[in-house]
């Protein structure tokens, strides 16, 4: 079973308050005080419903209600309350002297929100919004992948261990001895077509002479 209704609807007034209930309400909590809501009404002669009673009282007609615009102080405790406490705003409001629960809370998102959201803060956790990371990890930079390519050098013991994108393939021996290159003859000490004729008609003159006198 729910909770039964405070009052009876039938018999109750909806709609904006006439400035005689105001004043039946105000001196009946003047002399009696805050007492039961739900028999206030009944007692006061009015015929609201006993939530109707306890809200126009707090929000419109007790006596020190702050009015004005929220100062830059309040916003601070405000801002601080709620990252400790949350959205509990009955709490926050008895840390504000003057301030309901229901003005607190619609200054909160009509306001105080813009401001934190301009300013870079989170609304949950009441810290600075993260950065987006890099594109680029640091591996990707060029540098980085010259450092990787000049470790495998044939100084190295054994095996580059390094992908087959480096150009080192597992197991090759680089140790490789360089020779100087051989002198080339230089063509000044080549002889000439006319000389190497030359030459071989005087062996062939030669062998002819020596079969004669044989």
């Amino acid at each position: 079973m729910g909770r039964s209704p405070c009052c009876e609807k039938a018999h109750t007034n909806k709609g904006a308050w006439t400035k005689e209930e105001d004043q039946r309400l105000v001196a009946y909590i003047r002399a009696h005080g805050e007492g039961s809501w739900r028999s206030l009404p009944k007692a006061a002669g009015l015929q609201r419903c006993g939530k109707s009673c306890r809200l126009r009282w707090i929000n419109y007609l007790r006596p020190d209600l702050k009015r004005g615009n929220f100062t830059e102080e309040e916003d601070d405790l405000i801002i601080n309350l709620h990252g400790l406490l949350g959205n509990k705003w009955s709490v926050i409001a008895g840390r504000l002297p003057g301030r309901t629960d229901n003005e607190i809370k619609n200054y909160w998102n009509t306001h105080i929100k813009r401001k934190l959201l301009a300013r870079g803060i989170d609304l949950k956790t009441h810290r600075p919004l993260s950065v987006p990371t890099a594109a680029a990890s640091p591996s990707s930079r060029p540098q980085d992948q010259l450092a990787v390519r000049s470790s495998c050098s044939p100084e190295t013991s054994g095996a580059c261990h390094s992908s087959d994108d480096d150009g080192c393939g597992g197991g090759i021996d680089l140790n490789l001895s360089i020779s100087p290159p051989r002198e080339s003859p230089s063509p000044s000490s080549l002889p000439t077509t006319q000389e190497a004729e030359a030459t071989c008609s005087t062996t062939v003159v030669d062998v002819d002479a020596s079969s004669e006198k044989n």
